[in-house]
């Protein structure tokens, strides 16, 4: 187990290293899944260990403009990049595996873009070493078959960080809401992990009945905040559809963290 965990520590470490080595050379690199949840809540970061969430690989995003420093960054660090088929590379995203260590590295530019879009431009400089709260939130929530990880790094989020509407260490539900305001797939698919983490988050046998009561209050704000900021023409119209018309994106790239 020892081991393990050293293991374990060791992307954390590695992620944490490449971002301010970046930083010295002006690239902007953030961490964004798992590791980045795991530094941005540290008072609950045990949930990983105690409800065997493992770290996999490292997710990064950057600015496309940046992409032939970042090519050529990760090479001085001892990766290299893995070529991708035309349809993944389209997405904007770089894989790198490290020679000697095999460690993956995944870099998004500009955007995610799985289930549903998720947009970074001028959002990288507001949080550092990791993506801001808001995005990373909607990160997982954007996920329409969302997994057991998902609901766990969802829930350490949550537990650590009250909701508000500002991105100074709480999570921006005014940027949130204003995203979804406008996409109605994007809404239903957000709206509707929310509500499974406050369900499945009270399976978890490590939490208190206090940690568990916070997460179910503070998604019920959450989608409150949601559900009165003013809807878009578009969101209207697309919400009298509703699920009879595929509202995601399907999604078979590599996994990510």
């Amino acid at each position: 187990m020892e081991g393990d965990a050293e293991f374990q520590k060791g992307f954390v470490v590695e992620a944490l290293r490449i971002v301010e080595e970046a930083d010295k050379q002006g690239i902007i690199l953030r961490l964004m899944g798992a590791i980045a949840i795991r530094l941005h809540s540290p008072d609950f970061a045990h949930l990983h260990k105690k409800l065997g969430r493992k770290i996999t690989d490292i997710d990064f995003v950057a600015y496309e403009k940046q992409s032939s420093k970042i090519e050529k960054f990760f090479g001085s660090q001892g990766y290299k990049r893995k070529l991708l088929s035309f349809s993944f590379a389209m997405g904007g995203r770089m894989i790198f595996l490290h020679e000697s260590s095999g460690r993956h590295v995944d870099v998004f530019l500009d955007r995610l873009e799985m289930c549903h879009k998720i947009e970074f431009k001028k959002r990288l400089e507001v949080d550092s070493p990791t993506i801001p709260l808001a995005e990373l939130l909607l990160q997982k929530m954007q996920i329409v078959k969302i997994s057991q990880k998902d609901i766990i790094d969802t829930t350490m989020l949550i537990l650590e960080h009250d909701i508000g509407d500002t991105d100074d260490n709480m999570i921006n539900v005014a940027y949130i809401s204003g995203i979804l305001s406008k996409e109605w797939g994007f809404y239903h698919t957000v709206t509707t992990n929310l509500r499974k983490v406050a369900s499945l988050a009270q399976e978890f046998e490590t939490l208190g009945e206090e940690d568990k009561q916070t997460v179910v209050n503070r998604i019920e704000r959450i989608l409150e905040r949601f559900e009165s900021q003013p809807k878009s023409r578009g969101w209207k119209m697309r919400a009298r559809v509703g699920t009879s018309k595929k509202w995601y994106k399907d999604v078979d790239t590599p996994g990510m963290q």
